[in-house]
């Protein structure tokens, strides 16, 4: 009985660390050091989809793994044998479901900066209220940049 628990809580302690790692983002105000910041002008603001960035299949495995442990802890024998698999099955079917809910593409802007040096700038973020024209700043770059007004 006690290693049952004992490995229930193992997998348990597993699954939850796989999940909590696959959450884990850095955010652009934590970047160590410093950030660029160019000036320029609206050109074009264009309405898109920006896809989720959560990791696919993880909602499956994790949840076949909780599916599992919950599974093992049913019965004794080939009933138990029976209990993890349709425990195993039905985890991962719920997890996947939970992860698909989470996964739906966010609404987003792509917008495009003439920079004060006339160089046409592409970046897509969370909608704001800027408008076409605006004077704004581009901030850092690559993906972690983002215009804000000025």
């Amino acid at each position: 009985m006690f290693e049952r628990a004992a490995s229930f809580r193992a997998l348990l302690a597993l699954a939850l660390t796989v999940l909590l790692s696959a959450c884990a983002t850095t955010s652009p105000g934590s970047m160590a050091g410093t950030v660029e910041i160019r000036t320029g002008v609206i050109e074009q603001i264009t309405d898109v989809q920006i896809n989720s960035n959560h990791h696919t299949g993880v909602g499956a495995v994790v949840g076949g793994a909780i599916g599992l442990g919950v599974g093992s802890l049913i019965g004794g024998g080939s009933g138990r044998d029976v209990a993890q698999v349709l425990g195993t099955i039905g985890g991962a079917v719920a997890g996947n479901e939970v992860q698909k809910k989470h996964d739906k593409p966010l609404p987003g802007q792509q917008i495009i900066v003439r920079m004060s040096n006339g160089v046409l700038v592409s970046v897509t973020q969370a909608p704001s209220s800027l408008r076409v024209g605006q004077k704004v700043y581009v901030q850092g770059n690559g993906e972690n940049a983002r215009v804000t007004a000025q």
